[in-house]
């Protein structure tokens, strides 16, 4: 094995140890997982445009995080609050261990960059500074310059007339030192990076080679075009990060939709809280921002690679197989081959789970959505919408629905970080098209992932319903790995039925048949799972808790675990995040292990198992959903977690959590103390690699398979 930490260009500074308390930083441990995706790109086993792209995934990461967690820490700290965090720090402790976690990963970042420029040169792919161009190659960026890029720059100077301009989020920009013909004084300028361009210009003649040259590095270097007669003294390429942390009082609201609209033009003008810059920065310049931006030092990051690796995403998506992954087209499972099946015929025949991207969500839930909203049986069609992606299927399937006169309900969930201008849109077109579109229960997130079909039958009324663990979005659909369900058992779509009468009627309902429902039962239910185990445990019966998140943090949870595993109960966690819960741990958690599992697909799905005393495995209880074991999911927003019954399905499950315990290739083990070690198991392909090559098997479907699934 290889540790992380003690690799060359992993390797973390030197800290004095923390007291042993029972959690870890939330922040810290997010850092963590920022590393084992950074080190995607360090892995010399991945294809080498997919550790560009791992860098930018790196970049966004992190921005993500500054944005959400740095403003908040800032608030505390001015507001002088002293409350220690779980792991034993005040908020200004946290900010600078934050900081000291940061700056030796982006110092690593900048040295793989490094490396990968010089593999990619290898390869006929050049990422040139402006003196590694050709003179002729100069002289065709400065044609490229005037004929696209100088018409839409607007240079900007400060002084008596003009101040300090606006910096939008994210936004890159060169800060200029000018000096007039006439005046001695130093002028600042800023001249921002056009988010409309392409970040990168090709200026090969050839197709046997790519030549790239940054806009930035264009710009910078013609800049006398822009400011003729003026004395250009420095230059300084520089980027700001803004706060999307904004305090909200939904309860005195009107209107969501006003509130939510107003909330993002606050956050267009809120606090700077970081700047970035390359090395060797002007101090004059830097001063200068640090004084009209209000920053501290400690907000302050030199970047020894690129400001925002994320622009790199032309050279991500080069076409040049041999340094990709090799391409994945999700399979269509086998019961649903054939397109003119009825799907309510076969969800009457039995439950159908669906794992993607391995498995088609075209061929499945949008054709569950599809084929409603044209039958004219169905009266009604309800769905949640989290995060939904551009052009969605969905929208418009639902406006053909509504306009044929079947009742359509859409919940929008307005406050989803970062989507919230699409989803306001979303709302605006739908109930255009007479949809019944509402926001939520107010103080709450609508995280749930649930779509139902009301169908009128020979035999009555019948529900059917999708519970999944991942958004209702086509594009993430391809790209991480969820889990859905199809059924119309009677108590479980009953229990949708009231969950949607919960999210648009207010209802206080609180008890369900078999789901299990955020705020009103979901953590009180999962602690009696736990400590059920643990009863069974200390009578000797088989006892074991698997659980598969994106995070974990919720602290009665955590105490609860902990309980099981001093009672003899076998935990094992995935936990594809952060994890503030301490495993391994000699009298707090010797039974507990946590793993991450890190690769090609974003691991998002979740899967809870308890094993309930049976003698067969699998015959234990098995659960989907939308929900991570944290505070926000379990009390602060409404989610949807079901149970799985029929055996194949509960196999499946099986399949793929012991197929991810026993990762030699793509897995990371959490130590007590927060760290990571990667599995290296020589020949082991990995998590990913081998559900899609089950995939590719179990699509395999003779006319026999056919008949049988027709009939």
């Amino acid at each position: 094995m290889d540790r992380l930490v003690e690799m060359d260009l992993m390797a973390a500074p030197t800290a004095a140890p923390a007291p042993l308390v029972e959690f870890l930083s939330r922040d810290l441990s997010w850092l963590e997982f920022n590393r084992r995706v950074l080190y995607q790109a360090i892995d010399e086993r991945t294809p080498l445009l997919e550790r560009v792209r791992f860098l930018g995934i790196f970049t966004t990461n992190l921005d993500e995080f500054f944005m959400k967690r740095i403003g908040a820490l800032k608030r505390q700290v001015a507001s002088g609050v002293a409350t220690l965090t779980p792991d034993g720090r005040t908020p200004a402790q946290v900010l600078s261990a934050i900081r000291d976690a940061v700056l030796p990963m982006i110092v690593q970042q900048g040295a793989v960059y490094k490396q990968i420029k010089a593999q990619l040169a290898q390869n006929s792919v050049h990422i040139l500074e402006w003196e590694e161009l050709t003179e002729k190659e100069q002289q065709a960026a400065h044609v490229y310059f005037q004929r696209n890029v100088f018409a839409v720059l607007t240079p900007l100077a400060v002084d008596p007339g003009s101040p300090f301009p606006f910096i939008s989020n994210l936004s890159t920009s060169l800060g200029i030192i000018l000096v007039h013909p006439d005046h001695s004084e130093n002028l600042f300028a800023r001249v921002k990076i056009p988010e409309v361009l392409p970040k990168w210009i090709n200026l090969s003649t050839t197709s046997s080679e790519y030549r790239f040259v940054s806009l930035h590095e264009m710009i910078r270097h013609n800049l006398p075009d822009l400011f003729p007669d003026l004395a250009i003294v420095d230059v300084m390429l520089f980027r700001v990060t803004r706060n999307a942390d904004i305090e909200r009082d939904e309860e005195d609201a009107e209107d969501l939709r006003q509130l939510m609209e107003e909330e993002l033009r606050q956050r267009r003008f809120a606090n700077v809280v970081r700047l970035e810059h390359g090395p060797d920065p002007n101090a004059w310049i830097l001063e200068f921002l640090t004084t009209e931006l209000d920053l501290m030092p400690g907000d302050v990051y030199e970047m020894p690679g690129e400001l925002d690796y994320d622009d790199l995403r032309i050279i991500m998506d080069l076409a040049i197989p041999t340094m990709r992954f090799d391409p994945w087209t999700p399979t269509v499972p086998p019961a649903l081959t054939d397109e003119e099946t009825d799907i309510f015929a076969l969800i009457r025949h039995g439950d159908l789970l669906l794992h993607h991207p391995y498995e088609s969500f075209t061929a499945s839930v949008e054709r569950f959505i599809k084929s409603a909203a044209a039958d004219p049986k169905v009266l009604a069609i309800k769905m949640s919408l989290y995060r939904t992606g551009d052009d969605s299927p969905f929208i418009k399937t639902l406006i053909r629905a509504a306009e044929t006169g079947k009742q359509v309900v859409c919940l929008v969930e307005l406050k989803a970080r970062f989507d919230e201008q699409r989803n306001i849109l979303l709302a605006n077109a739908l109930e255009k098209a007479g949809v019944h579109v509402v926001y939520g229960v107010v103080g709450l997130k609508t995280h749930c992932k649930a779509a139902l079909v009301v169908r009128d039958e020979s035999d009555g009324i019948r529900c059917y319903a999708h519970i999944g663990t991942g958004n209702y979005n086509s594009s993430t659909a391809k790209l991480y790995t969820d889990l859905g369900l199809f059924t119309c058992d009677a108590d479980i779509t009953r229990d949708v039925v009231e969950l949607f009468h919960y999210l648009t009627g207010r209802s206080l309902k609180r008890h369900y048949r078999k789901l299990l429902v955020a705020p009103a039962n979901m953590r009180d239910r999962v602690l009696e799972l736990i400590n059920r185990e643990a009863e069974h445990a200390q009578a000797g019966r088989p006892a074991a808790i698997i659980g598969k998140m994106n995070s974990l943090e919720e602290r009665k949870v955590c105490t609860a675990l902990y309980a099981a595993s001093r009672a003899g109960v076998d935990i094992n966690l995935i936990v594809r995040g952060f994890c503030t819960l301490r495993p391994n741990t000699p009298g707090l958690s010797e039974r507990i292990r946590v793993m991450s599992v890190i690769g090609r697909f974003l691991e998002h799905s979740r899967i809870f198992y308890f094993r309930n005393g049976a003698a067969d495995p699998v015959d234990g209880e098995f659960y989907i959903g939308s929900a991570d074991w944290m505070y926000r999911n379990l009390q602060a927003r409404v989610e949807a977690v079901v149970p799985i019954e029929r055996r194949s399905a509960r196999e499946r499950l099986w399949f793929i959590l012991q197929t991810m315990l026993s990762d030699g290739r793509q897995a990371w083990d959490m130590d007590g103390d927060g760290t990571y070690t990667l599995r290296r198991v020589e020949g082991d392909i990995g998590t990913q690699q081998t559900l899609m090559n089950l995939a590719r098997h179990e699509a395999v479907i003779t006319p026999e398979k056919l008949n049988v699934l027709r009939h």
